[in-house]
């Protein structure tokens, strides 16, 4: 489902209808993406604007808002553009005069009221003069204000500064001044070694950590090539293993001893666990007997 929207009437006969109103205060209409735009001479801006609004195949009855752009490189380098509405025909267009810093622009502020503060902001940001605005002063920025802002020449920091002053008990203009100068960073890594001297770096010029009484330490030594990889045994190749290791390898080993219990065990009887016995490896040993000595009978035995 698409987004709820204002539906315009479409484009078709307006260029030819304002053509036919406007004649000779017209210099250009085209209608690009969607938008009928119309230009007309800046001396007659108002006449093209009552014909816009009266006539009955037009009848844009509505100012919606004026903005201004600005285009440095032009010799006019200012387009103020008017956007109107049409009530009756639901229709929108954009009328369209240039100027310049010194040349002003007609006021519509007898066909339309509340141009009085649309002409306001757009001499305030552009500094654009409207002939016939009785009321022409800064409506966004201060009294004090010096420059227009949306100027390609204004500067990023300003002219001057204000702050509450306790001792003066008021606000006070003070002449801008800076922690730092402004730096262009480049976020180039750090890793990779600059090609100029940063701001800051001219203060470690001493000796640095690694270097020596009679001049910096040495370079370190290039990095040993890598080892060529390991190439497989080919079939039938002699073993590079002797005899003689194979058998002090085996000799190495730990013999593997048998358990002592001739059954499994299968229940937790003294009788298999061994409890009360002493241990096999704590029995005393028993003197071989000597061959050549005769047994005797002790006393109380029969002769």
């Amino acid at each position: 489902m698409r987004a709820p929207a204002p539906r315009y009437a479409a484009n078709d006969g307006v260029i030819a209808a304002a053509q036919a109103a406007l004649g000779d205060m017209l210099t250009e209409a085209t209608d690009l993406v969607g938008e009928v735009n119309l230009t007309v001479k800046r001396e007659s801006l108002v006449p093209a604007m009552i014909a816009l609004r009266d006539n009955p195949m037009l009848q844009y009855q509505a100012l919606m808002e004026i903005a201004g752009v600005d285009y440095p490189a032009r010799a006019e380098r200012f387009d103020v553009c008017y956007m109107l509405l049409s009530y009756t025909r639901n229709h929108r267009i954009r009328v369209r005069v240039t100027t310049d810093e010194v040349k002003p622009v007609p006021s519509v502020t007898s066909i339309w009221p509340v141009a009085g503060w649309l002409e306001r902001e757009v001499y305030d940001m552009y500094g654009v003069l409207f002939e016939g605005n009785e009321d022409l002063r800064r409506i966004l920025t201060d009294y004090g204000f010096r420059g227009h802002p949306q100027r390609k020449d204004f500067p990023l920091s300003g002219f001057v500064e204000l702050r509450y002053s306790e001792e003066a008990k008021r606000v006070v203009y003070e002449p801008v001044q800076l922690a730092q100068d402004f730096r262009n960073f480049d976020f180039m890594s750090p890793w990779e070694g600059a090609q100029y001297v940063l701001p800051g770096d001219e203060k470690a010029a001493g000796p640095g950590p690694g270097d020596t009484p009679q001049g910096k330490a040495p370079p370190p030594p290039p990095p040993a090539p890598p080892a060529a990889p390991a190439v497989p045994q080919a079939k039938g190749a002699p073993s590079p293993v002797t005899a003689d290791e194979v058998r002090k390898a085996g000799a190495k080993a730990k013999k593997v001893t048998r358990p002592r219990a001739k059954t499994a065990k299968t229940v937790d009887s003294t009788a298999q666990t061994g409890a009360g016995e002493p241990h096999p490896g704590n029995r005393r040993k028993s003197k071989p007997k000597d061959p050549d000595v005769v047994p005797t009978k002790g006393k109380g035995q029969n002769q």
